[in-house]
Formats: C-alpha cells, sequence, structure tokens
C-alpha cells in the first residue's frame, strides 16, 4: 500500500512540476528562460517524479503503474483551477471522472 502512496506523490509532483515549467514560460527569451528559477524546479520535480517512478516499478507491475500516473491529469486541473485561476469545464469534469474510473478499475 506505501508504493500506491509514493505513486500518488510521484504524480502530484509532475503536476507541480508542471505548474513552475508553465510560469517559466512567460520568460519571452532564451536567455530570460534560462535565468527562470522556475525551470530548474520544475525539471527538478520532475527528476524527482521519474525517480520515484523507477522506484515504484520495481514493486508494482508496469501494467498498473503506467495507467495510474493518469492521476497526474487530475492533480493539473485542481492545480491550474486553483492556482492559475482557469475555467474548469463539463468537458474537464467529466474527463477527470473517467480518469477516477479508470484508476479505480486498475486498482482493483
Amino acid at each position: 500500500m506505501i508504493y500506491y502512496g509514493i505513486l500518488l506523490i510521484m504524480t502530484l509532483m509532475g503536476a507541480f512540476a508542471s505548474l513552475f515549467l508553465k510560469k517559466a514560460s512567460a520568460a519571452g527569451s532564451i536567455i530570460k528562460l534560462l535565468k527562470d528559477r522556475n525551470i530548474y524546479i520544475g525539471g527538478l520535480l520532475y527528476l524527482i517524479a521519474a525517480l520515484l517512478n523507477i522506484y515504484i516499478l520495481k514493486y508494482l507491475d508496469y501494467s498498473v503503474v503506467l495507467p495510474l500516473t493518469a492521476v497526474t491529469y487530475i492533480w493539473t486541473l485542481i492545480i491550474s483551477h486553483k492556482l492559475l485561476n482557469e475555467k474548469i469545464s463539463k468537458k474537464k469534469i467529466c474527463g477527470v471522472c473517467l480518469i477516477v474510473l479508470g484508476v479505480i478499475f486498475i486498482a482493483i
């Protein structure tokens, strides 16, 4: 059960990594981008998430781990709504519901 907890942490880190890269995208030029700390925070979070993924694959089946990484999309929807004030449409909610349903089927 601890490995599923690590998997959830990994997906959350991936979602936050995307958030930092989104913030870095506003830099405007390559030089400014390279000076923006957000790109390094995002990259580091992705690296840690990838290392956690490799660790989890040692203990859980690949056919379980890969589909469960879709939880990242749920975190991304929540983060984008709360921190970037993005709108949540009915299509997005429907998509998240399908992801949750798929995760439940895979995890059972």
